[in-house]
C-alpha cells in the first residue's frame, strides 16, 4: 500500500528515488510549473530549454526523465505534462493535477520514494495530487507467482512512498485534504481489487464475508440475507436471477450511520459476481470480463466505508444485490414471471437484462427506509456504452435539479458523467400482455428504457438517480492518467462527494 505525507522539505537534499516536476505545455515551447522552482534553479533556470531539447512538449501525459543536477539525493528528475499552461495565478485545475500525479505514479513502478513538487496553490491541490498518486500506484497482483511480494508489471512494485512537496504539514485544511485522498484513494483501490478478483473466487458469499470483514474493522452494521431469507422475504427478482447457479444470491444491507447526521443518503450497487447472460447466452467474445459486473456493488461498499473513515456526518446506507448469472436446468427462462420484493411481477423476456431485476428489489428495499434520497449504480446496459463510450456514465433521475447535481459531482471529482433523459414514450414498450411490466422494451434508447423499469421499484416520493457506468468500469484498453488496464473503480468518487455535499446540507 502506498504511503502518502506531507513535506516542506529542501528538494536537493531530500532522499528519494525521484523528484517528480510539472511542465506545461506553452505558447512558445514547454514551461516549468510552479513548484520547480529548485530543481529549475540548479539547472541554471534552463530547466524548460532542457526538457524541450529531450524532445518533451508539457502535454498531458507526457513523460520525461533527465539525470538529477549535481548536489542532488535524488538520482532521478521525472517530468510529467499538465497540458495547457495555466493563466497566471490560475492554478492548473485539481483533474490535471490528479491525471499528472497518477501518470507520474504508473512511471515510477519500481521506485521506493519518490518526491512530487507539483503546484500546490491550495489544500484541494495537495488533495488531487496525493489522490492521483494513490490512484496511479495501484497494481493488482494476488494472482500472480510473486503475489505476496507485492510485484506488478515486469517484477516491479509499485511506489510505496509518496511526499507531497510544497504543502503545509501543520495546516489542518491541507492535512484534511491528504487525509480525505488516502481515505477514497485506498477505498478506491478496494473497489478495484474486487472487480478484478476472477469469478470463482468472488460469488456472492465471497463478496457478503468480505463485506462483514470490512464492517467488523470501521464499525458498520451489516445485515446479509442468504437464499433462505430472501425466499421468506420474497425478493424474486435476487432470486431469479441467482437461480441457475450453484453459488446462491444475497443481499448486503451495509450502514454507517453519525449521531450528528440530518440527511440519509441509500446507495444500490448492482453485484453480478459473473454474467453470462444466463439462458439467453451472451456470444463469444463477450464473457470474458463479465466479472466486472459487480462494479456498481464494489462501488456502493468502497463508498460506504470511505464515509465511515471520513467521519461524515450523514448516514449511508449501502444496498449489495449479489447474484451469479448461469445457465443450467434451475435458471430463470425467457417467458417466466418473477414476483418482485414490491410485489410487482415482472415477465422476463431476456434472462441476461438481469441487472435491472436484482436492482429492482434491492431500490424497493431501500425506498422502504424512506430516505433523503436513492443512487443505483450498475454495469447496466451496453447501449449506454454505444451512446457515451468507455470513459462516459449516464446519469437518469426522477428529478432534474437532482440529476443535475450528481452531474456537478461527478464533474468536481474528475469523473465523466452525462445527463440523461427518461421518455415517458418508451415506457409503453416493456407492457406485458402477462405481468405489471417486462425487463425489456425498444431495442434503441435501450439504456433509458432500463432507467424507466428501475424508476417503476423506487418508492414514491423519494428522490432517485441511477447511474449507468457501463462504459467506464472496465478498462480493456491500457492504462491513462490514474486509470489502470482492469477494474476502473468508476463512481466511487462521485458517490463520496454526494456524501460529503449530503453532509453539509448542500444536497437537497
Amino acid at each position: 500500500m502506498t504511503a502518502l505525507t506531507l513535506s516542506t522539505a529542501a528538494v536537493p537534499g531530500l532522499r528519494a528515488d525521484a523528484i517528480v516536476v510539472g511542465v506545461a505545455k506553452g505558447t512558445n515551447g514547454p514551461v516549468v510549473a510552479p513548484g520547480a522552482e529548485a530543481v529549475d534553479a540548479a539547472y541554471d533556470g534552463g530547466l524548460a530549454d532542457v526538457l524541450e531539447t529531450l524532445g518533451a512538449t508539457g502535454a498531458e501525459g507526457e513523460v520525461t526523465k533527465l539525470p538529477a543536477p549535481a548536489g542532488f539525493k535524488a538520482p532521478l528528475i521525472l517530468a510529467v505534462g499538465l497540458g495547457a499552461e495555466s493563466e497566471k495565478d490560475a492554478g492548473y485545475g485539481s483533474e490535471a493535477l490528479r491525471r499528472a500525479a497518477g501518470v507520474a505514479a504508473r512511471a515510477l513502478f519500481g521506485a521506493k520514494k519518490a518526491a512530487f513538487a507539483l503546484p500546490l496553490t491550495e489544500a484541494a491541490d495537495a488533495g488531487a495530487v496525493g489522490e492521483g498518486a494513490l490512484l496511479g500506484a495501484y497494481s493488482f497482483d494476488a494472482y500472480k507467482e510473486n503475489g505476496k511480494d507485492a510485484k506488478g508489471r515486469g517484477g516491479k512494485a509499485p511506489l510505496a512512498d509518496v511526499v507531497l512537496l510544497g504543502g503545509k504539514p501543520r495546516d489542518r485544511a491541507y492535512k484534511a485534504a491528504v487525509d480525505r485522498a488516502v481515505a477514497v484513494g485506498e477505498e478506491l483501490n478496494r473497489a478495484r481489487d474486487l472487480i478484478n478478483m476472477p469469478p470463482n473466487d468472488l460469488n456472492p458469499a465471497a463478496f457478503a464475508a468480505i463485506a462483514q470483514d470490512a464492517a467488523k474493522l470501521h464499525g458498520l452494521k451489516i445485515q446479509v440475507l442468504d437464499e433462505k431469507a430472501l425466499t421468506k422475504g420474497g425478493y424474486g427478482g435476487i432470486l431469479g436471477v441467482g437461480s441457475g447457479s450453484a453459488s446462491a444470491p444475497r443481499l448486503v444491507k451495509l450502514s454507517y450511520t453519525s449521531s450528528k447526521a440530518k440527511k440519509h443518503l441509500a446507495l444500490v450497487g448492482k453485484g453480478i459476481t459473473y454474467d453470462s447472460g444466463g439462458i439467453s447466452l451472451k456470444p463469444a467474445g463477450h464473457n470474458e470480463t463479465m466479472k466486472c459486473d459487480m462494479s456498481g456493488a464494489a462501488a456502493v461498499f468502497a463508498t460506504v466505508v470511505a464515509a465511515a473513515r471520513l467521519g461524515l456526518e450523514v448516514n449511508v446506507t449501502g444496498w449489495l444485490a449479489l447474484a451469479e448469472n448461469m445457465p443450467s436446468g434451475s435458471a430463470v427462462r425467457p417467458g417466466d414471471v418473477l414476483r418482485m420484493f414490491s410485489g410487482k411481477t415482472v415477465e422476463v423476456l431476456n434472462t441476461d437484462a438481469e441487472g435491472r431485476l436484482v436492482l429492482a428489489d434491492a431500490l424497493w428495499a431501500a425506498s422502504q427506509e424512506k430516505p433523503d434520497a436513492i443512487v443505483d449504480v450498475a454495469t447496466l446496459t451496453g447501449a449506454m456504452m454505444l451512446a457515451l463510450g468507455n470513459r462516459t456514465f449516464g446519469i437518469m433521475a426522477n428529478d432534474d435539479a437532482f440529476r443535475g447535481a450528481v452531474h456537478e459531482a461527478a464533474t468536481e471529482v474528475g469523473e465523466d458523467s452525462w445527463p440523461m433523459p427518461l421518455p415517458e414514450h418508451l415506457r409503453k414498450g416493456m407492457d406485458s400482455p402477462v405481468a405489471d411490466i417486462a425487463n425489456m422494451g425498444e431495442r434503441m434508447g435501450g439504456g433509458l428504457v432500463a432507467g424507466l423499469f428501475l424508476r417503476e421499484f423506487v418508492g414514491e416520493g423519494i428522490t432517485w438517480a441511477h447511474l449507468d457506468i457501463a462504459g467506464p468500469a472496465f478498462n480493456e484498453g491500457g492504462p491513462f492518467g490514474y486509470t489502470p488496464k482492469g477494474g476502473t473503480g468508476s463512481a466511487v468518487r462521485t458517490l463520496v462527494r454526494l456524501a460529503e455535499l449530503a453532509a453539509s446540507g448542500e444536497l437537497s
